[in-house]
């Protein structure tokens, strides 16, 4: 009868013992996922509030094409792949609680930039260095960043806006580019 008390006593000691390593680990484990939460969620919020750049100054100058209807995620993503911001989840949110509005055209930008510099660049057409194109024609081949415009949709090309019309003076002025036959 001694074996049976003894080993009932030996399970029942086996499983507190189970037991509490599998509440230890369970416990370690969400401590683990909330830390990794939070330090995720700091950086985050710390992209999206603060001043984050790419690189340390000087940096490289990227340019950038906007075209005219693309959405903030593309042009975020297409800012991440060019490796000027952080992540373009923070860039995106950034600029939707701003509700900055992102201008069409070609954007010299560094890679030592801050989001805020960045936004202040591609918000503001006169900083653009190239006509704008509408995402339209640049899918289809047509402009294909010739200097020719954005004149598929109907729109004229602009003349005197800043430093957009200077490369296409000659060749797009009268809508001839010497392409057509």
């Amino acid at each position: 009868m001694k074996k049976s008390t003894s080993g009932k006593l030996a399970l029942r000691l086996t499983g507190a013992i189970t037991r509490f390593i599998l509440n230890i680990i369970f416990y370690l484990l969400v401590v683990a996922a909330i830390y990794r939460g939070a330090t995720f969620l700091y950086r985050f919020s710390y992209e999206v509030f603060g001043s984050v750049a790419r690189a340390q100054a000087p940096g490289t100058n990227v340019p950038v094409q906007i075209y005219r209807g693309e959405t903030t995620m593309n042009i975020a993503t297409k800012l991440e792949t060019s490796l000027v911001i952080v992540d373009k989840y923070s860039f995106y949110v950034k600029t939707k609680l701003k509700e900055y509005n992102i201008m069409p055209g070609t954007y010299i930008l560094n890679t030592s930039m801050d989001y805020n510099e960045i936004l202040e660049v591609i918000t503001d057409s006169k900083n653009s260095i190239a006509a704008e194109e509408s995402i339209e024609s640049a899918i289809d081949g047509i402009g294909g960043g010739n200097g020719s415009g954005g004149t598929e949709n109907g729109d004229e090309p602009k003349e005197g806006d800043g430093d957009s019309g200077k490369d296409r003076d000659d060749a797009g002025k009268n809508g001839e580019d010497g392409d057509e036959g």
